[in-house]
C-alpha cells in the first residue's frame, strides 16, 4: 500500500458559493458520482476521516478510516498511530466562501473534553481543533483583537458602537492608554462582552443608524470598516456581529497567504476560497454572523484576549526549492504548497507519517513507490508512510497541497 485515491465529502452550508464558482464543488466534481447543481452552494470539501464527512477510496466505500483501522502502525506509522491512538490526527479542507460564516473560536483540549462531557448533543468530541488557513485566491478574513489604539479610536469615531458599550467604553479607553497587560486585557473582555450581550433591539437600532451613514458602493475586495459594515450587514441582517469589524483585525490574502488560529482565538472568514487543516475535531463555539446555535457566555469567558497588529496571525513558510512549507506550532499538522514548473519535478520526500496530496492546478503525474497516478485539479491521494512521491508537470505549472503529520 503506497497511496490511495480518495473520494471526498462535500457539504453545502449556507454560505458557500454556488456551483462551479465554488472550489471545494470544482474538486468535488472529479468524482463521477457528484453532480454539481449551479443554484446550489457548495462550502467545504472534507479530505480526512472525520465521521461528519468520512472520505472514501475512490470507485467503492469503503472509508479511509476503516483502512486505516485495519492497520494503524502501516497507514499511519508506528509513531504517529501510538500518538494518537491509530486515529489520522488531521482534517483537510478546501472552504468556499460567499458569505461570512460565524464569528468564532475554538476551545483548549481541556474545555473542549469539559464542553462534550457537557453538551455532547452541541460539542461532539473532546478533542482541540487549532487550524491554519492558506489562500486558493484572493481571501478576507478576521482574526484576533485589534490592536487596542484602534479599537479605542473607533469608539471615538463611529457613535453606534459606542453606544453598545456605553457602559465599558471609557474604561477601556483609559485601559488602553495608561493600564497593564492584565488590566488591558480585563478591560478588552468587558467591552466584547457588553457588545455580544447587547440587547437585539439596540443592536438593529444603531446598526441602522450606521448604516445610514456609511452606504456606498464598495469594491467586492473592500475592506475599509464601511464597506464591511455594509457587506456583512446585508448578509446577516441586524447582526452584533457586524461590530466585530471595529474590533478584530482584518485579514487580506493573496493566494499562498497563510493564517494561523489557536485555540481560543476569535476569527471569522468573510470571502475567497482557502484550503484549511486542522485538529481532527468539529468544535465551534459561536457568538454572531450565523443562524446556528450562539454561545456568547462560552465564548467570552474562553478567549485569551490577545490583541495585536494583523501581521502577527499571519504565518510565514519556510520555502525549499518547489515547496512552501507552512509548519504552524501544533504537532497534529504541516501542509506544504508545491509549485512544479512544467516539465519539471520535485520529489516529496518519504516521511514516516501519512500524507494527504491534493491537486489544485495544474496536470501531471504522481509516482508514488511503483505506482503512477494521474494528477489534475481535485484528485486527492492519501500516501502512506514510507512512500517516496515525485510529482512531475505536463500541461502548465502543477500546484499541489500536501498535508501530513510526522
Amino acid at each position: 500500500m503506497t497511496a490511495i485515491r480518495l473520494a471526498c465529502s462535500v457539504n453545502s452550508y449556507h454560505w458557500g458559493k454556488h456551483g462551479l464558482d465554488s472550489k471545494a464543488a470544482q474538486f468535488a466534481a472529479t468524482n463521477p458520482d457528484v453532480t454539481i447543481d449551479a443554484n446550489q452552494p457548495y462550502a467545504e470539501l472534507w479530505m480526512g476521516t472525520h465521521p461528519s464527512g468520512p472520505s472514501r477510496v475512490f470507485g467503492t466505500d469503503t472509508e479511509l478510516a476503516a483502512v486505516i483501522d485495519e492497520n494503524p502502525d502501516a497507514a499511519l506509522g508506528a509513531s504517529v498511530s501510538q500518538r494518537y491512538d491509530g486515529k489520522l490526527p488531521f482534517l483537510f479542507k478546501v472552504l468556499s466562501i460567499e458569505k461570512a460564516l460565524s464569528i468564532q473560536a475554538h476551545p483548549d483540549k481541556q474545555l473542549a473534553k469539559l464542553l462534550h462531557t457537557e453538551r455532547p448533543n452541541v460539542y461532539k468530541d473532546g478533542n482541540h481543533k487549532p487550524e491554519m488557513s492558506i489562500a486558493l485566491t484572493d481571501f478576507i478574513a478576521m482574526s484576533g483583537f485589534r490592536p487596542l489604539d484602534q479599537i479605542s479610536g473607533f469608539l471615538d469615531t463611529y457613535p453606534e458602537f459606542r453606544a453598545l458599550t456605553a457602559n465599558s467604553a471609557a474604561e477601556f479607553q483609559r485601559a488602553a492608554a495608561t493600564g497593564n497587560d492584565q488590566e488591558r486585557r480585563a478591560a478588552l473582555k468587558q467591552l466584547f462582552s457588553e457588545l455580544m450581550n447587547a440587547r437585539p433591539e439596540d443592536v438593529q437600532l444603531q446598526l441602522d443608524t450606521l448604516l445610514a451613514r456609511v452606504r456606498g458602493e464598495y469594491a467586492e475586495l473592500d475592506v475599509s470598516e464601511p464597506a464591511l459594515v455594509q457587506r456583512l450587514s446585508a448578509e446577516y441582517p441586524g447582526d452584533v456581529g457586524v461590530f466585530c469589524v471595529f474590533m478584530l483585525n482584518v485579514l487580506k490574502l493573496q493566494p499562498g497567504d497563510a493564517f494561523y488560529m489557536g485555540p481560543n482565538d476569535p476569527h471569522a472568514y468573510v470571502f475567497g476560497d482557502c484550503v484549511e487543516c486542522m485538529a481532527t475535531s468539529d468544535n465551534v463555539v459561536r457568538a454572531g454572523l450565523t443562524p446556528k446555535l450562539r454561545d456568547v457566555p462560552v465564548l467570552v469567558d474562553m478567549l485569551t484576549y490577545d490583541y495585536g497588529l494583523p501581521a502577527h496571525k499571519l504565518l510565514q513558510p519556510r520555502v525549499d526549492g518547489a515547496h512552501a512549507i507552512y509548519d504552524p506550532p501544533i504537532d497534529e499538522f504541516t501542509v506544504v504548497r508545491s509549485h512544479v514548473a512544467v516539465g519539471q519535478s520535485a520529489a516529496l520526500p518519504a516521511l514516516q507519517g501519512p500524507q494527504i496530496v491534493l491537486v489544485a492546478e495544474g496536470q501531471g503525474q504522481l509516482v508514488a513507490g511503483d505506482e503512477t497516478l494521474p494528477l489534475s485539479p481535485g484528485l486527492v491521494y492519501f500516501v502512506c508512510p514510507g512512500t517516496q512521491c515525485m510529482l512531475t508537470a505536463t500541461d502548465g505549472a502543477l500546484v499541489t497541497y500536501t498535508a501530513h503529520c510526522l
